[in-house]
């Protein structure tokens, strides 16, 4: 792709919560001497901490939205997947479009799920990572009300058994909601809600093990009473079908839910000239430029910051890459440096109950539960058009009063 010389080109990789943070704060604050491009394999902005509302029957609409609408229009938005990315030159090569070279390289490739090499969990479970994902396990659990008429009633069990692996925030969300929703579509099913099992496997000795102990066991005692039976300190070693295995016990079940583990994108292994912590981030300087390589940026999952994995980092991490490529673009030469801020977590525990941790701030029951949804709400109307996120809460609050 030939470079215009007069133009300062900011290329961005990902269409996630850094991918667009960062996009959408250079854009707003330049004119045509500065291009942005927002390079994405999917066409939409996909609002993880919202993918357990799609497999309980929420409107995939409130968590899935057309990038467009989530950046300024003068941000030039490319679908296409990027097949290599050359540090050095600022090169991007796509596989559809070609190769873009920029002044500005920010990657914000996020991270995908990775199994840990476990045998037949890639195969035989379902993901948690995207809304893909999430949509294939709500047709599944349609389907099994759909099929469940069997000869015994071991069988029966076997058919409504669901395994969640993994009891971080995405595996509590998901337990706690299926635990609830999948007895009230027994009922309207004329199943017996006494055949639906929920199960929730942690390797940790307690839940969600990056927040204090007495939340995690408030979180634990929740999901109890929610009917979830806590299976701690355990790890799958294999699944086949219909069954999982750990060293002491195995379950027979019809559905396996895996939100134990991510990984970075692959495409950040197969870039030359990148270094890696031993938690397999990538090493970034003082301003989240990658290690050795001025104006390449790396935020959100990827860079080896204190608080990296989380969406308000990421979004942090964006403000704060874009504030620096600003200040260059104009000739600032004294650069703030990054300081990793601390964030707060907000986990929904099922209907109405949830816990809001910030420092020594902890908010339990439906006050907690009520933060969360106001995270979201604050999210939403600070970056979508009036109108777009309008009909977002239309949609929630329906949602809301359908549960």
């Amino acid at each position: 792709m030939t470079q215009n010389s007069l133009v300062t080109r900011v290329i961005v990789v990902g269409g996630g919560f850094a991918g667009i943070e960062t996009a959408r704060r250079i854009a707003f604050r330049v004119g045509s001497s500065v291009k942005v491009t927002l390079i994405s394999n999917k066409s939409y902005f996909e609002y993880y901490p919202g993918l357990y509302r799609v497999v309980t029957g929420s409107s995939p609409i409130e968590v899935a939205i057309p990038l467009e609408e989530m950046v300024p229009s003068n941000v030039e938005i490319l679908i296409d997947t990027v097949t290599s990315v050359d540090v050095i030159g600022k090169k991007v090569v796509c596989q559809d479009t070609g190769e873009y070279i920029a002044d500005y390289l920010v990657l914000a490739m996020g991270s995908e799920t990775t199994y840990f090499d476990v045998p037949g969990l890639d195969t035989m479970s379902f993901g948690f990572k995207s809304i893909k994902e999430a949509n294939r396990l709500k047709e599944h659990i349609t389907t099994l009300f759909k099929t469940h008429t069997h000869p015994s009633q071991n069988e029966l069990v076997s058919h409504f058994h669901i395994v969640v692996v993994g009891g971080g925030p995405s595996g509590v969300e998901v337990a706690g909601d299926l635990a609830i929703f999948m007895k009230k579509i027994a009922k309207l099913t004329e199943v017996d809600p006494s055949f639906i099992t929920v199960d929730l496997i942690e390797s940790n000795p307690r839940v969600v093990p990056q927040l204090p102990p007495d939340v995690s066991e408030k979180i634990l005692a929740q999901l109890r009473k929610l009917g979830v039976n806590i299976f701690l300190n355990r790890r799958l070693e294999r699944e086949e079908v219909e069954q999982v295995f750990m060293k002491d016990m195995s379950l027979k079940a019809k559905t396996v839910i895996w939100t134990a583990g991510t990984r970075l994108s692959r495409i950040y292994s197969q870039i030359n000239g990148l270094e890696f912590a031993d938690n397999k981030r990538v090493v970034v300087d003082e301003y989240l430029q990658a290690h050795g390589h001025t104006n390449v940026y790396i935020v959100g999952d990827a860079a080896n910051t204190k608080y990296s994995g989380l969406a308000q980092t990421a979004m942090y991490d964006g403000a704060f890459v874009a504030k620096q490529i600003l200040g260059q673009i104009r000739g600032i030469k004294n650069r703030a440096l990054y300081s990793p801020k601390k964030v707060a977590l907000s986990i929904p525990v099922g209907n109405d109950w949830g816990v809001f941790v910030y420092g020594p701030i902890k908010i339990y029951g439906g006050l907690g539960y009520f933060i969360r949804h106001a995270i979201d709400f604050v999210y939403f109307a600070g970056i979508v058009a009036p109108l777009k996120f309008f009909s977002l809460f239309v949609e929630g609050w329906k949602y809301r009063v359908r549960k």
